[in-house]
């Protein structure tokens, strides 16, 4: 298999969930560092349009959304797993929620003006004008909780989690499964990068000291790699076709009434809702697969989990 690459950002919360699965599995990765706003030519050469963080790519395949990046390292090594099997739908379940919910209303609390001071406190002023202008792009199909209302939704899940710590050492048992890592990394954010902002965890002890349990686990063995050469790795490299790539389910779902071979975009529902455009290779229970060219990364596959996902055809001009 060729090298697990991860496209991300040092301060990026979804990239510290890939991260820390990446070292629960003993995975060997590299690291490529991306902007954290637009412009990104070199993540869009992989994508052709996602430019949410993190993006991992093998080879000449790009795995978007850390939802799908998930399921792709669990079967590249699947013990020990993120998902058990007498659970498997539950933590699934609570993992989706802890992506969404849970992760907006830390976020919302994050970035209170007092967070945001924080955060650009050493950058130049149009530093932290690009980033908000940035990010109002990115959610402009979102409602985003006022600052307020973030900060009540945020201790009320605190404690919801804390009742689960309070009875294991992780949110599932003793061992970490998917809901720990996603519901981490908005707390990972509040912790280590708006530490002034961290005495809101003091109400749950049981957290803290749960989120001291994941931050043990580690990023595993990384190694360095500089953006071009990723992109030429993608060139080198001949795409996987489907059902023999690391996403195992190939049996075609129709839902849409758009064959393979379509001409298509797909974008995320709500969050940096750009879209990709290719043709359709896949489209299975789990995740949408596409073909598309690109001048300085050649021939790739990009692939998107269904859910959360926008589906299109295009029409004809």
């Amino acid at each position: 298999m060729n090298d697990l690459i991860l496209h991300h950002y040092p301060s990026s919360p979804f990239s510290e969930k890939i991260r820390l699965v990446l070292g629960f599995k003993k995975l060997p990765w590299k690291s490529v560092h991306v902007p954290a706003i637009l412009p990104k030519p070199d993540v869009l050469a992989l994508t052709g349009g996602y430019r949410r963080t993190p993006v991992l790519q093998v080879g000449a395949d790009v795995y978007c959304d850390t939802a799908l990046i998930c399921d792709v390292l669990e079967h590249v090594r699947p013990e020990p797993t993120l998902y058990p099997p007498h659970l498997k739908g539950a933590c699934r379940i609570f993992a989706q929620w802890a992506d969404s919910t849970l992760f907006w209303a830390a976020m919302g609390y994050n970035l209170q003006p007092r967070g945001a001071a924080h955060v650009f406190a050493k950058a130049p002023p149009e530093a932290a004008k690009a980033f908000a202008e940035d990010r109002k792009a990115m959610t402009t199909n979102m409602v985003r909780l006022r600052p307020g209302d973030a900060t009540s939704a945020y201790r009320s899940y605190l404690r919801r989690i804390a009742n689960m710590a309070d009875e294991h050492d992780f949110l599932f048992g003793i061992a970490p499964c998917v809901a720990d890592f996603a519901a981490y990394h908005g707390i990972w954010y509040t912790r280590t990068q708006v530490p002034l902002l961290a005495d809101i965890l003091n109400a749950t002890p049981s957290v803290g000291e749960w989120a001291n349990r994941v931050e043990a686990i580690g990023h595993g063995p990384v190694t360095q790699l500089a953006p071009q050469d990723a992109i030429a790795i993608a060139k080198a490299a001949e795409p996987q076709p489907p059902g023999s790539n690391l996403l195992i389910d190939s049996a075609f779902q129709d839902d849409h009434g758009i064959p393979l071979g379509s001409r298509v975009t797909i974008a995320p529902e709500s969050f940096g809702s750009e879209p990709t455009e290719g043709e359709l290779i896949a489209a299975t229970r789990t995740h949408y697969s596409l073909r598309r060219e690109d001048a300085r990364a050649g021939l790739v596959h990009v692939h998107f989990p269904r859910l959360g996902y926008v589906l299109r055809a295009v029409s004809p001009t």
